[in-house]
């Protein structure tokens, strides 16, 4: 199936990628004209992966119901902003990964990256 497929049949697209210059406003007009009238947007991956000058446009005509964002293209919203006065978007300000679970994750993870340096065998390590 096609993304632009998807767009077309589903009732949520949620947002999981990398931010990359493949992936920058990936999701612009045209997705929006083709997404349902009621269909909700959700990113909690990067805020530029989303036009956000055309998700508030989608959003202000009613071309889409609604967005859930916890990131944007730039952090923290300014004040002002256009999304703030969408009545249908839901705003977090990029905590989507804090929850309890999460924290403790990454804690256990750090601990884990320390015994493993000083063991002489690295984990998690990025180049």
């Amino acid at each position: 199936m096609q993304l632009e497929d998807l767009y077309s049949r589903a009732d949520v697209v949620s947002i999981h990628l990398r931010l990359s210059r493949q992936t920058e406003k990936m999701v612009g007009r045209q997705a929006f004209e083709r997404m349902k009238r009621s269909a909700l947007l959700v990113n909690t991956a990067r805020g530029a992966i989303v036009d956000e000058a055309a998700l508030v446009d989608a959003l202000r005509s009613g071309r889409i119901a609604g967005a859930g964002l916890d990131v944007y293209a730039e952090e923290p919203l300014p004040v002002g902003h256009p999304l703030f006065s969408a009545p249908n978007a839901v705003l977090t300000p990029h905590s989507a990964g804090l929850s309890p679970e999460a924290l403790e994750a990454g804690l256990v993870m750090s601990v884990t990256n320390v015994r493993d340096f000083i063991a002489g065998a690295p984990s998690n390590v990025v180049t």
